[in-house]
């Protein structure tokens, strides 16, 4: 028995059987709904399995140029001018005492955490919690800054981590199915610089090995790789 639904498998019939043109990929990702709600359309990245040893982790972020399309929730670790000033970019959540909220109560209802440099003293008590859920601040990302206004605008505003996961396999937000195909091409050739310009310097050759599109509970869908090259 199948743990898809008729939708998905009445895709999974029409779906391109090769890689085809990131327009093409698109364009059957929005046709083909996969639940009725907006789903959000993700880009899957197989970077190659000689990635996930010694230190050549994949990690970084990228700005959409249209934005994520999701209600992004931002905890800020931070006190004085700089909790105000995040507080005055729209951060959901602000102050010290979200350090014990998250220690003591496994607390993490955020998106993104972003600390000031001496708060990081602190927040690394939360590793425990934050680390396994990919929300620990961290300089590489730019959630380690004594600028918690222009943090918070850039994660309100269509920033996006991304991170390799064990196999050599990532995944990134890329946008809503009701996005405009143009739109979604545009965050997606974003993100794919995003990740050439992460490629470790001891990696030579192809970087990305594959590449795949998919809306949430839909049909993923192989790009050609040479489509989408820098």
């Amino acid at each position: 028995m199948s743990k898809h639904g008729k939708k998905y498998q009445n895709a999974l019939k029409k779906a391109p059987q090769k890689a085809v043109t990131l327009a093409e990929a698109i364009k059957f990702v929005k046709d083909n709904a996969g639940a009725k709600f907006d789903e959000t359309v993700d880009v899957y990245f197989h970077l190659g399995k000689e990635l996930t040893k010694g230190d050549t982790a994949v990690r970084g972020t990228v700005k959409l140029p249209n934005g994520s399309g999701k209600t992004v929730k931002v905890a800020v670790f931070a006190g004085g001018d700089a909790a105000e000033a995040a507080k005055q970019a729209g951060a959901d959540f602000v102050g010290m005492d979200l350090i014990e909220k998250v220690t003591k109560e496994g607390w993490c209802d955020f998106d993104v955490a972003i600390a000031t440099v001496e708060a990081m003293k602190e927040v690394r008590k939360c590793a425990r919690v934050l680390g396994p859920r990919g929300l620990m601040p961290n300089p590489k990302t730019g959630t380690v800054t004594d600028d918690t206004a222009t943090a918070v605008k850039e994660a309100k505003g269509g920033k996006v981590d991304f991170r390799m996961d064990k196999t050599g396999n990532m995944a990134v937000i890329a946008g809503k199915r009701s996005f405009e195909a143009d739109k979604l091409i545009g965050n997606i050739q974003a993100i794919v610089s995003a990740v050439n310009a992460a490629k470790p310097d001891k990696v030579k050759g192809n970087f990305i090995k594959s590449m795949t599109v998919a809306s949430t509970m839909g049909v993923g869908v192989q790009v050609v790789l040479a489509d989408v090259a820098e």
